[in-house]
């Protein structure tokens, strides 16, 4: 039966290029969990966005002199152009600075206050003096009081992972330096001891498939939940949409704003596509299932507030009473991947970033290390010696070269063509079927999101066709038996076929090629393109994912005798060993 799959995925900072340690953690992942999806015929719907708001981008626009929108349009394109390398699908990849999003996200505010869910609450906040302003928490960092980790940020503790008071912060200081004084300011709250009840309800049931450090974190977060501010005295944001609010220059906290995002893209794309009220076939629909794609440091905002507002809003948009939002199904969210050992550091240039390696490494060598790699259950670490070594001792010795050399060699003695088997053997059915099993296996583990579990698994069964081949050695059969020839060069094409359909969520790009390889027409995915969209307040562009011309399937091949192959190509590149030590000294001269 047809499935509803919402795949919503982390929305980056618009304040600085990506890394490996992002792909890993949210965004190659979705992008392949979707696209298993989408071959096993159901629905899926993947969506995220550039985050314009946060203070990371006036920060960094503070630093170079320039608008916080200058700085967010800068960095949201070059996401559009790393997601295209990459080939993440996104259905829709927009921005929070958008009038859909503006309005979705007061509406929800507004739902909240209606629902009895938001109230107002004096607080001390730092203030600058010198600069005539409140400071956002992230101007203000310190040691941490939970772990006293000595560089903390007021919002959130990079060390531990705990969501921060900035007042109580141990030694604070302003970002930039400064003189710092808590004085009084008035936001509204979520009320969050309010919605706890129903937050532990949902937490409590039906989590079995949720991974241990998610749904652990969470359950113990909701007990010690309390009110928390969801407005802030900022100038770069989403007014608070209430009379005498909007003129004291006070806007939506982004915490707050960007996790709404996913419904706002979500009413964004069906807009875009000309079904206004597609929407809730994912978000109203109680059969849909909705994951959220994150890295482990935004589990609270995604397992326990999100849900939070999302119950509190309770059936915005919908007339029908007995109908409310969605609340997450899976929340897979990623460890960290550190890098030759050390922490990923944007500050001290120590990563690897996304649009660089792109222009060395194919996507494919690069999507297959980091799924391989992908910190599921752990923290991982990226490795230039590792890369080098997985890419020419499993990607291409045991999968690119298999599929090359028998299209080759298909080409060369049987006139191009699939050869006639006629009877197979009852070792040829024997490898077909193991083969076929494999669309279980694999696509089990795609389900349960064991993404790095399915690859090796995929990988497994690549093997056995190696082992078939090395036993029945066509290229020493033809030259005594070409009918047994043809019918071992038959089986194999054929599972060639099935294992580029079962590596295809993971490496899409030499998956595409070799269907064009095998004969096959039309596309396994479709194509990605970037679009404007206009707005009264003018464009914005998007990334969005054309299925039309899609022909792939989650189904064994079914290659037919005669069929006309095109002449082949090597599908991966093997990699010097010297390559490793460059990477490492490139590292270590730009850090």
């Amino acid at each position: 039966m047809t499935e509803n799959i919402l795949v919503s995925v982390a929305w980056p900072y618009a304040n600085a290029d990506i890394h490996v340690g992002n792909i890993t953690g949210a965004y190659l992942p979705a992008d392949v969990f979707a696209r298993y999806h989408r071959l096993k015929g159901n629905r899926v719907l993947m969506v995220s966005g550039t985050d314009a708001h946060g203070t990371p981008i006036t920060v960094r626009a503070d630093a170079e002199g320039l608008s916080a929108e200058e700085v967010y349009k800068r960095y949201h394109r070059r996401f559009l152009d790393l997601f295209v390398k990459y080939g993440l699908t996104y259905d829709l990849f927009t921005t929070t600075h958008t009038e859909n999003h503006f309005k979705v996200s007061q509406d929800i505010f507004l739902a909240l206050k209606e629902n009895g869910f938001l109230y107002t609450q004096t607080e001390k906040q730092w203030y600058a003096p010198g600069k005539g302003r409140f400071l956002p928490d992230r101007y203000v960092e310190g040691e941490c009081y939970l772990c006293h980790y000595p560089n903390a940020r007021g919002d959130q503790c990079d060390n531990c992972g705990s969501l921060l008071d900035s007042t109580q912060l141990i030694n604070p200081r302003a970002k930039g330096g400064g003189d710092l004084e808590l004085r009084e300011t008035e936001h509204f709250y979520l009320d969050l001891g309010k919605l706890a009840p129903a937050l532990a309800d949902y937490l409590n049931a039906g989590k079995d498939h949720w991974r241990p450090n998610v749904i652990n974190r969470s359950r113990q977060d909701v007990t010690e939940l309390r009110g928390r501010a969801i407005t802030r005295d900022l100038d770069w944001g989403i007014p608070v949409p209430v009379d005498g609010w909007r003129e004291t220059g006070k806007c939506l906290y982004v915490w707050f704003e960007a996790v709404i995002g996913y419904f706002s893209a979500s009413i964004e794309w069906s807009r875009n596509n000309g079904q206004p009220d597609a929407w809730k076939d994912w978000w109203y629909n109680p059969n849909a299932k909705t994951y959220y794609f994150i890295g482990k440091d935004n589990i609270p905002f995604h397992a326990v507030i999100w849900p939070a507002q999302l119950i509190g809003a309770r059936r915005l948009y919908e007339s029908d009473a007995s109908k409310t939002l969605n609340l997450p199904y899976d929340v897979p969210a990623n460890e960290f991947l550190n890098l030759e050992g050390q922490k990923i550091s944007g500050s001290r240039n120590w990563a690897v970033w996304g649009l660089d390696a792109a222009e060395r490494y194919d996507a494919d060598a690069l999507r297959y290390y980091l799924i391989a790699n992908m910190p599921e259950a752990r923290d991982a670490d990226w490795s230039w010696s590792e890369f080098v070594a997985r890419n020419n001792n499993e990607l291409v010795a045991t999968w690119g070269n298999l599929a090359n050399r028998m299209l080759s060699f298909a080409h060369k003695n049987f006139e191009g063509e699939v050869p006639d088997p006629g009877n197979l053997r009852p070792e040829d059915r024997e490898l077909l079927a193991a083969v076929e099993a494999g669309f279980d296996s694999v696509g089990e583990l795609l389900g349960a999101v064991k993404l790095r579990a399915a690859l090796g698994e995929a990988l497994r069964v690549a093997s056995e066709v190696n082992r078939y081949l090395d036993v029945r050695a066509p290229w020493s059969e033809i030259k005594t038996d070409r009918v047994a020839a043809a019918k071992t060069v038959f089986t194999a094409l054929n599972a060639i076929d099935s294992l580029k359909t079962l590596f295809a969520p993971f490496l899409p790009f030499s998956s595409e090629r070799l269907h064009q390889y095998l004969g096959h027409g039309g596309s396994l995915f479709g194509a990605q393109k970037i679009v404007a969209y206009d707005e009264s307040s003018g464009s914005h562009e998007a990334l969005t994912y054309d299925r039309s011309g899609a022909v792939g399937k989650w189904q064994p091949s079914k290659l037919k005798p005669r069929q006309v192959l095109h002449p082949p190509a090597p599908l991966f590149k093997k990699l010097e060993e010297a390559v490793a030590e460059e990477e490492v000294a490139r590292l270590h001269g730009a850090g």
